[in-house]
């Protein structure tokens, strides 16, 4: 017990409190913008990676639970029930860190996944039990498409959050990754958790392929949710061909 608590004590020095207004802020401006234009992704939890990469899982996780629970009490009601899922997206963010997922973008690719994981097990159910798989997310229309071709409620949310989660969290934590790549070692050694990012040399050009592969995916999404599903794959295989490119080119280095 005692250890639980000096691991939770550790997340919150000086810095990280500092850090947690900022990251609500980063989370509630850009998520409200996306709720606006409809997007069939989040993005709202850039601040919440961030806190939890450089700060700890504890850190993250109350970043990600106020973030909500203020947004959904001053401007969109819609955003209070999710804090579950933040709070999910914060902790384990923290624990990719943790194991170094959070030091070279392809394994950021990988964090954002496991976040993804998290995501989709905590949201599903709240969507479908308060929301009946329809919320306020431009994502529900792809969950409003699978629900008109004969799939179940359930099968649908799933679908839908198997679509997008994946896109939305690896495209968090890479953005929250740049962030981290633009603070001097200096500055982030304020922070509890700062070994956790710790960089690790990795050629400009690499960064910028991972960056392209992300965007083929989003844009391809997009066009399959709009257009025609076989977009999607096409999105899928450009990434995968990308990655594989800068792996190569990052052995080669």
């Amino acid at each position: 017990m005692n250890k639980l608590i000096d691991s939770i004590k550790k997340d919150f020095n000086t810095m990280t409190l500092v850090l947690i207004p900022v990251a609500i802020a980063i989370n509630i401006v850009i998520g409200q913008i996306v709720v606006l234009l409809k997007l069939p992704v989040y993005l709202d939890s850039i601040g919440t990676v961030l806190v939890g990469a450089i700060a700890g899982p504890w850190a993250g996780a109350l970043t990600g639970t106020l973030s909500n629970i203020i947004w959904g009490l001053l401007i969109d009601p819609n955003a209070l029930p999710w804090f579950p899922v933040a709070a999910a997206i914060g902790f384990v963010a923290g624990w990719a860190a943790h194991y170094g997922l959070f030091r070279v973008w392809w394994k950021v690719i990988i964090a954002g996944l496991c976040i993804a994981v998290a995501s989709t097990l905590t949201s599903t159910p709240i969507a479908v039990y308060l929301y009946g798989g329809i919320t306020a997310s431009g994502s529900s229309f792809i969950t409003a498409y699978l629900l008109a071709t004969g799939q179940g409620l359930w099968q649908a949310v799933v679908g839908t959050n198997l679509l997008t989660e994946p896109v939305d969290k690896t495209a968090t934590a890479l953005l929250a990754y740049a962030i981290i790549q633009g603070l001097s070692m200096r500055y982030l050694s304020r922070f509890p958790r700062a070994e956790n990012v710790q960089k690790e040399e990795t050629k400009q050009v690499t960064l910028w392929m991972a960056v392209f592969a992300l965007l083929a995916i989003i844009a391809t999404i997009l066009a399959g949710v709009l257009v025609s599903p076989l977009f999607i794959w096409v999105g899928v295989f450009v990434a995968v061909v990308v990655i594989a490119a800068t792996l190569l080119t990052s052995r080669r280095s």
